[in-house]
This record gives C-alpha cells, sequence and structure tokens, in this order.
C-alpha cells in the first residue's frame, strides 16, 4: 500500500502497535508495504542530529580552510551514503536484514565474523549517542541552574536509554513512526536554533582560515565517510526488506541516499560557519560536541534545544539498537529479536556510563572508535557491493539459511580478503589521540608515507584502502562463484538444516 502525506508508512491508522516479531525470517509479500519515499523518514529521522553542526568543528580540526572542509564534507557524507543507497537494494531482493544477505558472499557460518564486526560497530554507535544526549541534557540543566551535576546525568540516562531500548525492542512499526515525528519536532527547533545563532557568524574570520595539505584534505574526507555513511552500510538494508520487491531499485538508492544526506549537508555547512568564526567554540566542541553548542543560546531557548538534541540523538540510536540486534542473532545467538535488542541495551548503558562519568577526552576516543571499525567495516561494503553487482537475480532465500546450499558454509575467499584488506587498512592509519590504538599505522614507514609522525599519517587512507581492496579483490574473485549459485535451480521451502 502506498503512503500519503499523512502517512507515509502506509499503512492504517488505527493499526495497534506491537512487539515486532521478526528476526532473521525473510519478510512474507503479505507484510510487504510502502514504496521507496518511505524509506525517507527513517534515514532522515536517524541523520538530523544536532550532532551534525558539531562535524564542523571536526572537520575544521584537520587544520584545512573552510572551503576544503566543505569539498571534504559533501563529499564524504554523499558518497558514503550512496553506498547505503546501494546496500540498501539488496534488502528489497532478499527481505532479510542486511547480515542474513551478507551469507550469500561470506557464507552462512563464514558471515558470523562480519556479523560480529557489525554488531561492535553498531553498538558503539548506540553508546556515542545515548551519552552525547545525556552530557547535552546535563549542560542545559546547568546553564539554566536547575543542576546539572551526576544526579541530573543519572536520570537523564535513564530516560535516554530507556527511550532507545524501547524503540528497539518494540521494531519497525515503532521506529516508524518514531522517526516521523523526530524528523518533523527536530527539523523545526532546528531551524530556530540556526536563527538564533546566525549572528555569530564572522565570514571575514571563516574566510581567513588557511588551507591544509593534501592530505589533511584526504583525512577530513575519510573522517567524513566514517562519521556518516560507513557507520550505516551494514545496517543498510533492515527497512528496504519491507518494500514490495517490484519496487524501483533507483529510487531505493535515491531515497535512501537523499533521505539520510540533506541533514547532515545543511547542518555541516552551518557547523562549518560557527566553528570557523571562534576557536574556542570548536575548542569547547571537541569536550562536549552537544552541550558547547548551548553556549551561543538564550535562555529561553535551551529547553527546546534539549528536546532538539536528544530527540536527534535518540533517532540515530533507536536504528542503531534495532539493527544491532539483528547483527547479534547473526552471529549466531539463538534468542528471540527483541532480547537480542534488549541485550544491546544493556550494554549500550554500561559504555555509556563509561563515557560520561569515566573517559575525560570524547574526541580522540571517537575518532580512534571510527577509524578502527570503519576499516573491516570498509573492506565488508567492498565486498558486498561487488558481490550484489554480480549477480543478476535475486537472492534465493532459502538459502541463505542452509549451510548446505548454494552460498556454502565457510567459504575462504571472502574471509580471506576481509583480513587482508583490514590488515592493509589498519597499518595505514594512525590514532595518536586513542593510546590503546597506538600500534596500528605499521605500513605507513614500510610503503614509504613518512611512517607516524609523517605528512601521511592521519589521512587515515586506510579506509579506502579497505574499501578498494574489497571491492575490487570481489569482482576479480568472485564472479565465477556468483555464476555457479545463479545457474542452480530455486530451492524448495522445506530442503534443510536453518541456521
Amino acid at each position: 500500500m502506498a503512503g500519503s502525506a499523512d502517512n507515509p508508512e502506509g499503512r492504517a491508522p488505527a493499526r495497534q502497535l506491537q512487539v515486532e516479531t521478526h528476526g532473521l525470517d525473510v519478510i512474507g509479500d503479505t507484510e510487504r508495504k510502502g514504496t521507496p519515499r518511505t524509506l525517507f523518514w527513517p534515514w532522515f529521522g536517524a541523520n538530523v542530529s544536532i550532532l551534525g553542526l558539531s562535524y564542523g568543528a571536526f572537520a575544521l580540526g584537520f587544520s584545512i580552510s573552510f572551503w576544503q572542509a566543505l569539498i571534504a564534507g559533501v563529499v564524504g557524507i554523499v558518497f558514503s551514503f550512496l553506498l547505503c543507497g546501494f546496500i540498501a537494494v539488496a534488502g528489497k531482493r532478499g527481505s532479510a536484514p542486511t547480515m542474513v544477505l551478507g551469507r550469500a558472499a561470506y557464507g552462512v557460518r563464514g558471515n558470523r565474523l562480519p556479523s560480529v564486526i557489525s554488531w561492535v560497530l553498531t553498538v558503539g554507535w548506540e553508546t556515542v549517542l545515548c551519552a552525547l544526549a545525556t552530557m547535552a541534557t546535563a549542560t542545559v540543566f546547568s546553564r539554566l541552574g536547575w543542576g546539572g551535576g551526576t544526579e541530573t546525568k543519572v536520570v537523564a540516562l535513564i530516560l535516554v536509554g530507556a527511550l532507545t531500548v524501547a524503540g528497539g525492542v518494540m521494531g519497525f512499526d515503532l521506529i516508524m513512526r518514531l522517526q516521523t515525528v523526530i524528523t518533523v519536532v527536530t527539523g523545526v527547533l532546528t531551524v530556530v536554533y540556526v536563527v538564533l545563532v546566525a549572528d555569530h557568524i564572522h565570514w571575514s574570520t571563516v574566510s581567513a582560515i588557511p588551507p591544509g595539505s593534501t592530505q589533511e584534505f584526504i583525512g577530513a574526507l575519510v573522517f567524513m565517510m566514517t562519521g556518516f555513511g560507513l557507520g550505516w552500510v551494514n545496517a543498510a538494508a533492515d527497512y528496504s526488506r519491507y518494500l514490495p520487491r517490484g519496487s524501483s531499485s533507483r529510487g531505493v538508492i535515491g531515497w535512501t541516499t537523499f533521505g539520510a544526506s540533506v541533514a547532515p549537508l545543511l547542518l555541516l555547512v552551518f557547523g562549518l560557519l560557527l566553528a570557523g568564526s571562534s576557536d574556542k567554540l570548536g575548542a569547547a566542541v571537541a569536550a562536549d560536541p552537544i552541550g558547547a553548542l548551548t553556549t551561543l543560546l538564550p535562555t529561553w531557548f535551551l529547553v527546546p534545544f534539549a528536546v532538539v538534541a536528544v530527540l536527534g540523538l535518540v533517532g540515530g540510536a533507536v536504528l542503531d539498537i534495532y539493527s544491532s540486534g539483528l547483527a547479534l542473532l547473526s552471529a549466531g545467538l539463538r534468542i528471540p529479536r527483541y532480547l537480542a535488542a534488549l541485550v544491546d541495551g544493556v550494554l549500550m548503558i554500561a559504555g555509556s556510563v563509561y563515557i560520561v562519568f569515566v573517559a575525560d577526552d570524547f574526541l580522540g576516543q571517537f575518532m580512534g572508535f571510527l577509524t578502527t571499525l570503519g576499516v573491516p567495516i570498509a573492506a565488508w561494503c567492498g565486498i558486498m557491493l561487488a558481490d550484489l553487482a554480480l549477480r543478476r537475480r535475486d537472492y534465493d532465500e532459502t538459502d541463505l539459511y542452509r549451510p548446505s546450499g548454494r552460498y556454502g558454509d565457510v567459504p575462504l575467499t571472502p574471509l580471506l580478503l576481509t583480513v587482508a584488506a583490514t590488515a592493509l587498512g589498519w597499518g595505514l592509519v594512525t590514532n595518536s589521540a586513542a593510546h590503546w590504538l597506538t600500534w596500528q599505522g605499521y605500513l605507513l614507514r614500510p610503503l614509504g608515507l613518512g611512517g607516524k609522525s609523517g605528512a601521511w599519517a592521519y589521512a587515515n587512507l586506510g579506509v579506502l584502502a579497505a574499501l578498494a581492496l574489497g571491492f575490487l579483490g570481489t569482482l576479480a574473485l568472485g564472479r565465477a562463484r556468483v555464476r555457479d549459485q545463479e545457474a542452480q535451480a530455486p530451492s524448495p521451502a522445506d530442503a534443510g538444516a536453518v541456521v
């Protein structure tokens, strides 16, 4: 059923919300609904966060000019979400979660390796977003004179965590409705924020920022990719799997890319202008990315700002906890989907406690987390994109769950390719701000790139290298395997063991 302006999900408004019972199973034709346009709502709602403004300060932190940061941001955001759009097509073609569809490339049980990586990444992201929402709330309360200390942080963490976990446990229907509300409320309040702080922009200061080197520009570009689309590729098909099989692939790609990109692009531009106008603001954002933005606001708008900040961050965290639960199941845990989401919620809250009450360097740990996990996810993304490009038919849904089926059990080629691409990638990235990651960058000197203190040390080439090696390696080595798979007759529904 196609959606309308008042009912974008394309369902009867009287339908009662229920806990989603679907886990890793295929979505039946009778439950497929909507059009590619409905993908706009979850993707926009997940990426309209005020955090997008802080990425302006993050980008300028690479010591590049406004124009360099703008180009790096636009290319990094659009390209990385375009990758999400391509992988979302797999959901329409296979009707299963992203990490189940990956079994076509990795084998049924071989796919547990990328599933574990995906699970760690999504749990990490939901933890970061939950912690940011907690810190932003405490900052607002402190400015209002209502506290802002430990007690406020504890209450904020409980409320944000409860809202996020509730969305993840309830599942698809609630998420789609919640994201629509978040989109409208956050969008309106963000516009008000922009109007209120516009007078803090000083173009003469922004335009005077000197340009940086090519290596610094590439570093900012890769950071934007890992901070946006590459943080979502492993969940990109989790929502398109509910679309009818005949839905337009171009529509799926276009609406996913547009919905996810439009808010970050607008927020990035304004964030660059704000951070470029004040070195003090840029430094404050590194410590408290959301709370620092409140220093520009009049007191009367602090509560609405807290609402927009928390809702925007929760919008992303809800999608993450939903997909992290699916990834945990795909990794081999045999429990209902809603319990997997609950487990991830407990881990999210524990991690948020560490960030909020223990860690003293948010940006350094955050960048280390992104680039470290961005490498194996980039390798997985390259392999998935190439595997999808090689296929001319829809997935055989029965064999996605059978180790003895056409997709195999533990094929070595994709696994070795992932390990090789990850090893190459980690050898080309550095994370000096995160002391536990100083072992990275081991290939920079052997490859003549200046070592861990050279000009290429912070370009984060490893993410691009892993993406390229995964993609090109699969195109070269996977063609015959895909051809053999698609030459086989469709499997009967009762063909054997299910995993």
